[in-house]
């Protein structure tokens, strides 16, 4: 049968011919760096696991960062049926398939079968609910995996049926430790090799993968069997053969999913926060990952207005400039007056007072009574408007010393603008002051 290719009763960790990330996936919690948040001692998760009480689980963090590994350790523990599948690859038929040799195992007392699929945001709604009634009925445990944010892209029955858990990219210690295991690794690793190792190397590899173990791994296999031996038998992987193993490293960051919006909202925290760099640092992000300029540029505008206003009008001038720069001119240039309106604006000094304002007057428009205009501010530009009465006893400020007269611009008094007391917004608030106590 088709499911004979893919049905494995325990994970397989030692074939020789499967990539050193596959071979050192550990077989027990204890093996597993990280993730201490979930899987440390006394924690629900781990109970759960060790209790063989699971039920189904969706696992969402970047790449490498022990997903598949965490499958892999559930089904050793729990000695359960392990099917593992590739959303990108299967479809309703290939779940229909799994779900009835699941449900035959299980009459037949075979035990339980534990579903690991991989990048389960692929699935579609349908294909999802195909999962819902035999994941509910314990028919079989699913194990989802996606570097995707699971509120975004999974339903919410599956979400409802399942423990969510968030894996974080793995610490640099984390990865150094995988690096020596894997090293000392006869078994499963490189152990049978004399390498080399040089600690800059090392150091650079777990540092430049990013949290990524599987990535780390693969690097140091490739960089570890491309080396001759030298005359001593020994492979030197030092810090130029890691930096070529590794090559240019991958920015996580996809242009439409949750690691986009994440970049995007530090960068504009950045700048309401008053720090160039780090605003500068997630702008070479998302330009490095290849983020239009022109969606930067819009971001800047933006909180130019609503996060400095008019305690600099500059910046909004500025900001504008280089958006409409970034239209014309287009990169790598364009990354300097983005970087001129990134630092101005950050340094810039802050006032949301405008956008308080439209947003406590939109929320009187919808929350109360729409004011009808005044009949003295009515539009008089027609025949007919002065038999109505419209424009009657309007004061035209620049009659008055110094081009202002007290009247009533709207029938009931509102006020939503408050100056504060920071950069040019002072002068605006001094002079709005003298103003109000003439009304």
């Amino acid at each position: 049968m088709h499911m004979d290719l893919f049905i494995r009763e325990k994970p397989v960790t030692q074939e020789k011919d499967l990539p050193l990330a596959v071979r050192m996936r550990p077989a027990a919690l204890d093996e597993l760096f990280g993730q201490k948040h979930i899987l440390g001692k006394g924690k629900l998760l781990r109970r759960a696991i060790e209790a063989d009480r699971l039920s189904s689980l969706i696992l969402f963090g970047p790449p490498g960062c022990g997903k598949t590994s965490l499958a892999w350790c559930i089904a050793n523990i729990t000695q359960a049926n392990y099917v593992a599948i590739n959303a990108t690859t299967s479809g309703v038929e290939e779940l229909r398939k799994v779900i009835s040799a699941s449900k035959l195992r299980s009459k037949e007392g075979g035990g339980k079968t534990i579903l690991f699929i991989d990048e389960i945001h692929r699935f579609n709604k349908a294909q999802q609910d195909v999962l819902l009634p035999d994941v509910e009925e314990g028919v079989l445990v699913l194990i989802g995996a996606t570097v995707h944010n699971p509120y975004f892209s999974l339903t919410s029955a599956l979400l409802s049926r399942s423990i969510v858990c968030e894996l974080k990219a793995l610490q640099i210690s984390d990865l150094l430790s995988i690096i020596s295991n894997a090293l000392k690794g006869k078994d499963r690793g490189l152990g049978n090799f004399k390498v080399k190792t040089d600690k800059r190397a090392l150091n650079f590899l777990a540092k430049s993968c990013e949290g990524d173990a599987r990535r780390a791994l693969a690097a140091l296999e490739l960089g570890v069997l491309t080396t001759p031996a030298g005359k001593d038998g020994q492979v030197v992987f030092d810090l130029e053969t890691a930096q070529e193993s590794i090559q240019k490293k991958a920015v996580i960051y996809d242009r439409d999913e949750d690691g986009h919006y994440d970049t995007a909202s530090a960068f504009i925290k950045s700048m309401r926060g008053s720090d160039p760099d780090a605003a500068i640092y997630w702008m070479a992000k998302m330009l490095y990952a290849g983020e239009d300029p022109r969606f930067i540029a819009r971001r800047v505008c933006i909180l130019a207005a609503e996060d400095v206003g008019n305690a600099d009008p500059l910046a909004l001038v500025l900001a504008n400039a280089a958006l409409q720069i970034s239209e014309f001119v287009g990169m790598p240039e364009a990354r300097i007056p983005l970087a001129q309106a990134v630092v101005y604006v950050s340094c810039a000094p802050k006032s949301n007072a405008s956008y308080l304002a439209i947003e406590k007057a939109s929320h009187d428009v919808k929350q109360n009574r729409v004011q009808e205009v005044p009949d003295h501010l009515k539009d008089t530009n027609y025949s007919g408007a002065e038999k109505l009465g419209h424009g009657k006893g309007y004061k035209y400020a620049y009659d008055y010393p110094g081009h202002f007269v007290a009247q009533k611009y709207t029938r009931r008094k509102v006020r939503y603008y408050e100056p504060t007391d920071i950069g040019h917004e002072a002068k605006i608030k001094e002079r709005l002051g003298k103003i109000r106590l003439k009304e």
